[in-house]
């Protein structure tokens, strides 16, 4: 089975400017992702789409391809969706290549569990499923704000639930999808077809979407030594 992972990493971000650059532990972002899908005994390839020179560097120094973003594919607006795309059309148009499963990797997501990536492809293997998302256990009452009214989204507040009598809910984390590449294409979506979950811990479900979030990662990778790469 040819596996492709995919970890798409543009130069341009708003929140922290050259994030996938940024220094966690002493490594680039995009570092970890990369060395996540190395360790993988199934993952046959490993691919970072970009459109910034730096990143292009880092990504090969660390082990991986650089298939380059066009201009139009790069822009805030642009979809990860069309990257991962884009990768699998210039691999099938210039080298015939188009594998059976593709794992998309989102660098934002440092921390992973050593057979994470591994675990995630057998989940989808094993359930028969078309594609799969990476999420953790949600427990919490959620609410919405609409025409200055507040109303709770999923629950009763006269029925109230412990935290242990919750049903089970997840969140997407962002972490890996895994999907069969002709889903992505026919969909052009990341999900598609049969959908299962793999379920991951709190840890590995934080993304580096902030300042408070390099924070408490850092204290991560500086106290758990099983997340070091």
């Amino acid at each position: 089975m040819n596996v492709l992972t995919v970890i798409p990493a543009r130069g341009g971000s708003k929140r922290i400017p050259r994030k996938n650059l940024l220094k966690l532990d002493g490594k680039p972002l995009i570092s970890y992702s990369i060395a996540h899908a190395k360790r993988s005994k199934l993952v046959n390839r490993i691919v970072v789409s970009t459109d910034d020179e730096e990143i292009a560097y880092t990504s090969k120094l660390d082990g991986a391809e650089v298939v380059w973003r066009p201009r139009e594919l790069s822009g805030d607006a642009a979809s990860s969706e069309s990257a991962l795309i884009h990768v699998l059309d210039y691999l099938e148009e210039h080298e015939k290549y188009l594998p059976d499963l593709l794992v998309f990797l989102q660098c934002t997501s440092p921390l992973r569990n050593e057979n994470d990536i591994d675990d995630a492809i057998n989940t989808l293997i094993k359930l028969n499923a078309d594609s799969l998302f990476s999420a953790r256990r949600f427990k919490k009452y959620i609410w919405q704000l609409k025409d200055d009214l507040v109303s709770p989204i999923n629950y009763d507040y006269n029925h109230r639930w412990r935290e242990q009598d919750f049903p089970y809910q997840v969140e997407e984390n962002g972490s890996i999808y895994v999907i069969k590449s002709f889903i992505l294409k026919q969909y052009n979506n990341r999900l598609g077809g049969k959908i299962v979950i793999y379920e991951m811990d709190e840890f590995c479900s934080i993304q580096i979407d902030t300042y408070e979030d390099v924070l408490l990662t850092e204290h991560i990778l500086n106290n758990v030594k099983k997340y070091k790469v």
